[in-house]
């Protein structure tokens, strides 16, 4: 190619751009603004503060006018807290029950499972007996998380630990409990206090019934033993019945009775329903090398009440301090039995005449 055709060449190509240009241009001063798609402006507004500027920091004040307060959130956050510990005792809902025990949703990852042996400190049918679904309530943690990250739940073990509370509280107040014996064996009979299983020793039992008999019967009962470490609970019937008859009797009072029993040391008395002791000692001022030698079972007799120990649940009598003369016991106990009132008034008397001696003799008199 010439140069002169280049020259051409080059002239045509410059002179097509600048018409381009010139068309580009009258076309973007024509156009009708309205026909063009507004412009998002991102630029930031001049009122909006920097993070260096204190009014863009939250004030206290502000959250409290919120939805909920800090405390509030803090108490939502601990909701999802999943760092649950064995002895730990958390809100849970129930949502399945199963034939081996119930699923509840507590929060956790995974739904803990309770067993069920441990849904109730009582004896149940099933689990419907104690549980509803969608039931919210307290469960005891009893282990960690098992490989699948299951936790292990118990209600038993927190109506277990609250009723040795109750026990103790009871026993604190010394207080009289009725309950119901479900069992006897040979050491004496089997009740339950607030779901726990107490035991009644056959010497505190106070009745004319069988052993075996009082099955089913409700008995009043006083503590003698309450130890959770060694989960002992022992009860007394004879301690409850001395003390509700002990609200009747006092020391010098002369009762009837009957003989109920004989031991070498001396005789069981059944006044009213409890048993009191006729100590050998206390049944003449005669020596007596047996009291087989002078009572016998079933004999109805009277005595006067020497001792009151509502602490140990005893009631201590005597005849000998009932004799007109020491011995009429072994030779004329009709005598003593018709005297007794008599002798019960001046015993009483000469207990009354120490008691004054005593007050006259005593530090706090002398001082006086």
């Amino acid at each position: 190619m010439s140069a002169s055709s280049k020259e051409t060449v080059q002239e045509n190509t410059i002179n097509k751009e600048a018409e381009h240009e010139q068309n580009a241009s009258s076309i973007a001063q024509s156009s009708d603004p309205q026909d063009e798609t507004p412009q998002e402006d991102l630029s930031i507004p001049a009122e909006v503060p920097t993070a260096d500027d204190p009014s863009s920091r939250v004030n206290k004040k502000d959250l409290d006018s919120a939805g909920f307060t800090i405390d509030e959130f803090a108490s939502l956050l601990s909701k999802y807290d999943y760092n649950f510990k064995p002895g730990d005792i958390v809100n849970g809902t129930v949502f399945a029950l199963e034939s081996k025990g119930a699923m509840i949703d507590i929060g956790a990852k995974t739904a803990a499972f309770m067993p069920m042996q441990e849904v109730s400190i009582n004896r149940v049918e099933g689990l419907s007996d104690v549980l509803q679904p969608a039931e919210i309530r307290e469960f005891f943690i009893m282990s960690e998380e098992n490989e699948d990250g299951q936790l292990a739940l118990s209600i038993r073990r927190i109506e277990y630990q609250r009723a040795w509370e109750r026990v103790r509280q009871l026993q604190k107040e010394d207080a009289t409990i009725y309950s119901e014996v479900f069992a006897t064996n040979r050491g004496g009979a089997l009740v339950r206090v607030e779901g726990l299983r107490g035991f009644i020793p056959g010497s505190h039992i106070s009745t004319r019934k069988a052993k075996e008999e009082l099955v089913a019967d409700f008995l009043p009962l006083k503590f003698l033993e309450v130890d959770e470490e060694r989960n002992r609970l022992v009860l007394s019937h004879r301690r409850a019945l001395v003390e509700r008859k002990m609200n009747r009797l006092e020391v010098g009072e002369v009762v009837v009775g009957a003989v109920r029993g004989i031991k070498p040391y001396g005789a069981f008395i059944d006044i009213g329903g409890v048993s009191g002791l006729l100590h050998i000692s206390e049944i003449s001022h005669e020596h007596i090398e047996t009291p087989h030698s002078v009572l016998n079972v079933n004999d109805q007799m009277k005595v006067m009440i020497i001792d009151l120990d509502a602490e140990r649940g005893r009631i201590s009598l005597s005849t000998k301090a009932l004799e007109p003369e020491p011995g009429d016991m072994l030779t004329d106990p009709q005598k003593v039995f018709d005297k007794a009132e008599e002798m019960a008034a001046r015993y009483k008397q000469m207990l009354l005449e120490q008691a004054e001696e005593g007050e006259e003799s005593s530090p706090a008199t002398m001082m006086v």
